[in-house]
């Protein structure tokens, strides 16, 4: 019995455990495709390959696993690089699969030839050709084992057309032995120096960050704070991982706490801009660095006490050896007195916004209004500058991997490709993205995508007709006179709900809280996929800055 490459990668893929494959077909890959659906596995085609390597990136994610993506040769390796990069920079696992010219015609001007392997080599931890079509499942393992090792990453497979399309004989084929990660716990004299300095503490911090997320660290992470009653700071995506309600969060008083903090124990967070390089940080704090991978540990900052492990056996080790709560009476101390205050404080003039009457609506109304009618398991995806900005101080989790953005990397376009992932991962849960206008711009065909696959998602655009700032019908066309329509300007009030209806989903556009809120609870209560065209206040022409990038 003969099998082809395509059946070879495909049952590789079924060894590995993968139920799912994003991607986008053409050739050389169509056979690829074909026998993944032999094998029980679920494809799902998308419009862009930027798109299906978001995906698969967030399924990676969300898994633990790598998130798989196939895509043709030349251009679409290209395109999927985007992701490629992005779960190598947010550490999540993927693995991208490429179509490439026939080997024979390489240097010769094949159709799409394209260097894709050494192209993907700086932004992957593995990317390789098989040396013959016998050998494709010990190249996957390799790929599979690197995506997921020490420090999760992506990885590339290039699959010439003829080995896609030749034959070996069936027994030339070798079993594929999947292997787990190894996990391993801190040294036990850095977590005896650790817990030093926790019992010392006046004011400490923990801060929480979306490595927490990932490694699953939520049982141990909870019952570290709920012993040592710390305040805890979670990143935009390690939120969750402790719940919002409790009583320790500190988000309110972001400031304050890493002002005050006189000893910070950082979980899976990475010093860099989400973190402001560390530079807000009390300049005599120490630090306790806990991380995966070692090279990550000091970055920006001088750390006192680094534990290098897999973070939920490291944060367990230190919740053992620690005798209980860092003060007597916490709730008594001066430091969470004051950051209760300071938090009650700022939750009061955030009240305030949410309550704004003027229309059009602001970003603060609107997102009350959606923030009021979602589910307590609702998974959230935001994306857009503006838009994900404020909404991560508006919206609440109480379990983790529930909100998903553009995270370490920033990129906008990652958010439909996100909310196709997080649909499939939760299939019982609503998914709803809150995505701004110029943000979905990048990525509004897969609402196509998202109707064929059946995926009931509920997608918001808060149109302000702009990237950062947008301007109303009249002080646009004053401009486009005078020839000086901003960059950042895009077409006021663009009816993408009608770009919805086109592919079949359900399109709403609203413009007051009234409207928002009954569009919400239609779209939850609909069982297919809806998009709300949110009309918002454009906050006219505005002179941005980036100075907050590099404080």
């Amino acid at each position: 019995m003969a099998l082809t490459g395509a059946q070879i990668i495909a049952r590789a893929l079924k060894q590995h455990g993968v139920t799912v494959v994003f991607g986008i077909v053409g050739i050389p890959v169509v056979d690829v495709a074909e026998a993944i659906q032999a094998e029980g596995i679920r494809f799902i085609a998308f419009r862009n390959e930027q798109s299906c390597s978001y995906a698969a990136s967030a399924w990676g994610y969300l898994h633990q696993q790598p998130g798989v993506c196939l895509v043709v040769s030349g251009p679409g390796v290209v395109h999927a690089l985007a992701g490629v990069v992005n779960s190598q920079v947010n550490t999540w696992p993927l693995v991208l699969i490429g179509g490439s010219s026939e080997t024979r015609l390489e240097g010769a001007g094949a159709f799409q030839e394209c260097l894709q392997v050494e192209m993907c080599r700086p932004y992957a931890k593995f990317s390789a050709r098989p040396q013959a079509i016998e050998l494709i499942p010990a190249v996957l393992q390799t790929a599979f084992r690197h995506a997921t090792a020490g420090r999760p990453g992506a990885a590339y497979i290039d699959l010439p057309a003829d080995y896609i399309q030749g034959s070996v004989a069936a027994d030339l084929v070798p079993a594929v032995r999947p292997a787990g990660p190894a996990y391993a716990q801190a040294d036990p004299a850095g977590i005896a120096r650790a817990v030093e300095l926790l019992r010392g503490a006046q004011s400490p911090l923990i801060i929480v960050g979306k490595g927490a997320a990932y490694a699953r660290a939520e049982g141990a992470v909870r019952a570290l704070v709920d012993k040592y009653q710390a305040p805890f700071l979670p990143t935009p995506m390690g939120k969750g991982v402790v719940a919002d309600s409790h009583a320790r969060n500190a988000s309110s008083a972001r400031s304050s706490a890493l002002r005050d903090a006189d000893v910070v124990l950082l979980l899976g967070a990475r010093v860099n801009w989400i973190l402001h390089f560390g530079r807000r940080f009390n300049a005599q704090a120490k630090i306790i660095q806990v991380d995966v991978h070692p090279e990550e540990i000091g970055t920006n900052v001088h750390v006192d006490v680094a534990l290098q492990g897999h973070l939920p056996l490291v944060v367990e080790q230190l919740t053992a050896a620690l005798p209980g709560a860092f003060a007597a009476a916490p709730e008594a101390t001066a430091y969470v007195r004051g950051l209760r205050e300071q938090a009650q404080a700022n939750a009061a003039k955030q009240a305030l916004k949410y309550r704004e009457d003027a229309q059009p609506m602001t970003y603060h109304r609107a997102f009350f209004e959606i923030k009021q009618r979602l589910p307590a398991d609702v998974v959230l995806v935001s994306e857009g500058a503006n838009t994900m900005d404020i909404a991560r101080t508006v919206f609440d989790f109480e379990s983790p991997r529930r909100r998903l953005d553009c995270a370490t990397f920033a990129n906008m376009g990652v958010g439909m490709g996100f909310a196709v992932a997080a649909q499939l991962t939760y299939p019982k849960a609503r998914v709803v993205a809150v995505v701004g206008d110029s943000a979905f711009g990048f990525s509004a065909m897969e609402i196509e995508t998202a109707v064929r696959a059946r995926l009931p998602l509920v997608v918001v655009v808060i149109n302000n007709n702009g990237i950062y700032f947008g301007l109303d019908s009249e002080e646009y066309g004053v401009l486009e006179a005078q020839g000086r329509l901003p960059s950042t300007a895009l077409l006021p009030d663009i009816r993408y709900e009608l770009v919805a209806e086109a592919c079949g989903a359900r399109g709403v556009l609203v413009r007051t809280p009234r409207e928002l809120a009954a569009a919400t609870e239609q779209a939850l209560a609909h069982d297919g996929v809806t998009l709300i065209n949110c009309l918002i206040r454009p906050g006219g022409y505005q002179k941005l800055d980036f100075a907050w990038m590099s404080k």
